[in-house]
């Protein structure tokens, strides 16, 4: 499978992440964004290539131009890559990272008890298969 320059590692368990990743899917309208669950072998592979431990994130992870963005600048980067107005949002990386930070961690600290978890991974349909790698 080719790789774009664009991957986005997700929690592929967590409701609020998967309800993300289809709304970039459906956003997209270059198609250049690919995505895989963190618990995938693809990210157990890719990341420790970066130095990150796939079982120690509690972040999305944005792969772009040989970069990995983590938290709000992972979020923000990939509002860049989405059609319309949602490009607008990439404005909010002027604010200092320890405070997008901190509203995203918050989030993120309590995504299972607010939205939700999975007992597995999404399942791209036949439609997104070729976007997801692993």
């Amino acid at each position: 499978m080719e790789l774009h320059n664009h991957i986005i590692l997700f929690d592929g368990v967590c409701n609020l992440c998967n309800y993300w990743v289809n709304f970039a899917i459906k956003h997209n309208g270059k198609n250049n964004l690919q995505f895989a669950p963190l618990q995938s072998q693809f990210a157990k592979g890719f990341l420790p290539l970066h130095g990150i431990t796939p079982s120690e994130l509690t972040s999305v992870v944005f792969y772009t131009n040989g970069k990995l963005y983590t938290q709000s600048s992972a979020a923000l980067y990939i509002c860049k890559e989405l059609n319309g107005l949602w490009k607008i949002l990439f404005v909010f990386i002027i604010v200092p990272k320890f405070i997008r930070d901190f509203f995203y961690n918050w989030i993120a600290r309590n995504r299972y008890k607010w939205f939700g978890k999975k007992n597995t991974c999404r399942v791209p349909t036949a439609a997104e298969r070729h976007r997801f790698l692993g």
